[in-house]
């Protein structure tokens, strides 16, 4: 059985009203993931919903040629398969483990009866998914607007907050993949950073040397999806999109 702390380590089970934590509690289940490892194909049945813990999952669009660019990317803050408990079990997208670490998962069904009979969870899981989208349509303004280095230090420091400062296990050749950008591009980017000594890189795995001046050096997209997460997850603790005030962007008032 999971404990209140362990809950906690997902925001998102976190933001659960205690009744429906109490139900869903017992039947978390511990899943162990491989970095690179695939959760769920594109078109694939979801039999669960995964509550990242530590570990990143990483949502990819997949093209006829078998090209595929990531989206999103879900850490403790979310979980992937909340659209299966809501509307569909199929999955839009091909989700795999962008960085290993603990996840829980829990059965669709249980999670379908907490959307149908709880008022605060259809808010959440509504809200969140809401806020996922965001994410998502920032994504690609920026894979199509900024520059291949403001758009590396974009992942890269989203990653980071996930990792918690550890190194990232990266190559040039995985970025170039999950940024669908040149790979040649990448490396040039990749060394021009290390020269500015933002990052180290070596071995397969890069090391974020000074934080605020990668802040400094990525475009606004990754400010403005932290923001609209933070705002999300932040008390009160329902999250009807009614109380949500500090989203970006004007309100429906103005």
């Amino acid at each position: 059985m999971q404990t209140d702390h362990d809950l906690r380590s997902n925001r998102l089970l976190g933001a659960l009203e205690p009744a429906s934590r109490k139900r869903l509690d017992p039947h978390l289940e511990p899943i162990s993931f491989k970095l690179g490892e695939m959760v769920c194909d594109a078109g694939g049945l979801l039999q669960h919903a995964y509550f990242p813990q530590g570990s990143v999952l990483s949502l990819l669009t997949v093209l006829e040629n078998g090209a595929a660019i990531e989206t999103a990317n879900i850490g403790r803050e979310g979980a992937f398969g909340l659209f299966a408990a809501m509307y569909s079990r199929v999955s839009f997208n091909r989700c795999i483990v962008q960085l290993a670490g603990h996840t829980v998962r829990c059965p669709i069904q249980l999670l379908q009866y907490e959307f149908r009979n709880s008022e605060h969870v259809r808010d959440l899981f509504v809200s969140y998914s809401e806020t996922l989208l965001s994410q998502v349509q920032q994504t690609v303004a920026c894979n199509t607007m900024h520059s291949t280095e403001e758009r590396i230090c974009r992942w890269l420091l989203m990653m980071h907050d996930r990792a918690e400062g550890e190194a990232l296990p990266y190559t040039h050749e995985f970025l170039s993949h999950i940024l669908g950008a040149n790979r040649n591009s990448v490396t040039l980017a990749a060394q021009s950073m290390q020269t500015a000594g933002l990052i180290s890189y070596r071995r397969g795995a890069i090391q974020v040397l000074d934080r605020l001046a990668l802040e400094a050096a990525s475009c606004e997209c990754y400010a403005i999806v932290k923001e609209r997460f933070d705002a999300f997850l932040t008390p009160p603790s329902t999250a009807a999109p009614g109380h949500n005030k500090s989203r970006s962007g004007p309100s429906d008032e103005n």
